[in-house]
């Protein structure tokens, strides 16, 4: 048998008290707009469930699609009957005949409370039905089942599940509003990017490049990192490219070597605060881990920090690189990130880098050149790129 519906579960939405709705809705548009290749589906949301309607519909392909949906917790292909009790029998002992298994059990659950029988009624009644009608061996186990069968009994229909699949939990992407990403080549940044879209916050991008230090297979690779994120949001996602050449050489003539990633990283916040407000973004968000590099430490983040007065959003703030990896190897921008192509950051390390810079010194290197000249060129000369499933074949971008 062929699944003709998928249910799907909210999770963490159903504690939104008076903004459920809000939050039901955007995952709904947020569904529709990553499900766009399938046209056919049709779509019913209710208080606690939404529920999507195959019409033929590959249901493998879908699920696929579905997986990437922030918002949803978990769902279920499924199987729509009318309240009839004999023909769900009928059906369930189908799908377990055409199955290998040979442990199941039923598990059925009564939103209509008038139903006319209880659920543990029920399970022993479909269960002595299937053995009844399944022509192997079969074992009934209600702890560990190879098969679990979910029968859900709700006012306008029974439906018929056999499968959980998890969802990509967390909130719909755009309910929290819009950040910028500072998006670098490296492991660390797509990975804060994802859990920011898992948040429910939209993003755009800043990625700060230095050509001809920096050449166009590192400007190709951070666009690929992009097009794996894009898929967990709504299939698009706008880059601002920074040329930082001339202000990075600036930079590194104007200051003590052991300063200058420290006052790189304090222009690049005020590009990107500049960018992020102009673009009607709330908060910068970066890849930054305490401690992994000289500028991720506290005292550098704090004297980093002092320019810009919008939030900076840190998500793996807390992890270790390992378990920054896993992320992103799950989110498959793992390969794409090892590429031996250096982004404007590492190209320029000092040596020697103050892991406890001083606000003072740092404020006393700037002002012996005029870098807010170098920073609104920056910001008045970026180049705005939207990435989406076309975007392999724009000339322009590459």
């Amino acid at each position: 048998m062929e699944a003709n519906y998928i249910v799907v579960r909210f999770g963490e939405l159903t504690t939104k008290g008076k903004n459920r709705k809000l939050f039901t809705q955007k995952l709904l548009k947020n569904a529709k707009e990553i499900l766009f290749e399938f046209p056919q589906l049709q779509y019913q949301l209710q208080y606690d469930r939404l529920y999507i309607y195959l019409n033929g519909a590959n249901h493998l392909l879908v699920n696929e699609k579905l997986k990437t949906v922030f918002g949803i917790h978990s769902f279920s292909n499924a199987y729509k009957f009318e309240k009839d009790l004999d023909v769900v029998k009928d059906a369930i002992a189908k799908m377990i005949n055409e199955d290998t298994k040979t442990t199941f059990k039923i598990n059925t659950k009564r939103s209509d409370k008038t139903f006319p029988k209880k659920s543990q009624d029920i399970n022993r009644e479909i269960a002595g039905h299937v053995f009844h009608h399944v022509d192997r061996q079969l074992k009934v186990d209600v702890h560990h089942p190879e098969m679990l069968v979910t029968v859900e009994i709700r006012h306008d229909a029974i439906y018929v599940m056999t499968n959980v699949i998890k969802g990509a939990g967390g909130y719909p992407v755009g309910i929290g509003g819009k950040a910028l990403l500072m998006l670098s080549g490296g492991i660390d940044s797509p990975v804060a990017g994802y859990l920011t879209l898992k948040r429910g916050v939209d993003i755009e991008c800043v990625h700060f490049a230095a050509p001809p230090y920096t050449n166009e297979f590192a400007r190709e690779k951070v666009f690929d990192l992009v097009d794996k994120l894009r898929h967990y949001t709504h299939g698009q996602i706008t880059v601002h490219v920074v040329n930082f050449t001339k202000l990075q050489l600036a930079v590194y003539d104007h200051c003590d070597e052991s300063y200058a990633m420290t006052v790189m990283r304090r222009m690049m916040y005020r590009i990107g605060e500049k960018l992020a407000i102009k673009n009607h973004c709330l908060a910068l968000v970066n890849g930054e881990s305490i401690g992994q590099v000289a500028s991720q430490t506290l005292d550098s983040m704090n004297v980093i920090n002092q320019v810009i007065s919008i939030p900076v959003l840190r998500p793996v703030l807390c992890l270790d690189k390992l378990e920054i990896i896993d992320i992103a190897q799950k989110i498959d921008t793992y390969d794409i990130s090892i590429r031996p192509h250096e982004d404007c950051c590492t190209i320029f390390t000092p040596k020697a880098p103050a892991t406890k810079p001083k606000s003072y010194k740092a404020e006393a290197f700037e002002a012996t050149f005029d870098y807010e000249t170098y920073v609104n060129e920056c910001v008045e000369n970026v180049e705005t790129i939207v990435v989406d499933a076309n975007y392999k074949n724009d000339e322009e971008i590459f």
